[in-house]
């Protein structure tokens, strides 16, 4: 009987530290990884002209009031923060006429569209429209 509890504690033990080390593995995760797909960033394309590029431009180089969304100035801005960051901007303050006119879902095509033209490669899977899902992939300029 002690043996088995004391089996049954070490598997425990080595169930905890699998998904502590799962969870920092999902921490370490940048632009660079691949966590938008190809679809995603053309969805985000048409939601961003619609939503955003009256402001940001077409080319994502903002106009002088709405900051630049891709390039150095972009870089500046976010870098060595969280996509999460973006997201929850975007979520919570665009746009700035209508912020809730556009869903969570569509905006964080909108951010994988972004990501796509700063030439941040592309994945198998999508961005989720949860900020705290987001929070744990970093941005960075370089690889």
């Amino acid at each position: 009987m002690k043996l088995r509890i004391a089996f049954g504690a070490l598997a425990l033990i080595w169930l905890a530290g699998l998904s502590h080390n799962a969870a920092r593995a999902e921490q370490n995760k940048t632009v660079w990884d691949g966590v938008f797909s190809t679809a995603q960033a053309e969805r985000g394309a048409a939601a961003y002209k619609t939503a955003c590029s009256e402001c940001h431009g077409g080319d994502l180089m903002g106009d002088g009031f709405a900051p630049a969304l891709s390039g150095a100035e972009f870089m500046g801005n976010w870098n060595d923060l969280s996509v999460g960051d973006l997201f929850e901007r975007i979520r919570v303050s665009m746009p700035p006429s209508s912020p809730s006119g556009t869903p969570p879902a569509q905006k964080a095509d909108i951010v994988a569209h972004i990501m796509h033209m700063n030439k941040w490669p592309a994945g198998e899977g999508e961005l989720e429209p949860k900020t705290d899902v987001l929070k744990l992939i970093k941005i960075e300029q370089k690889k």
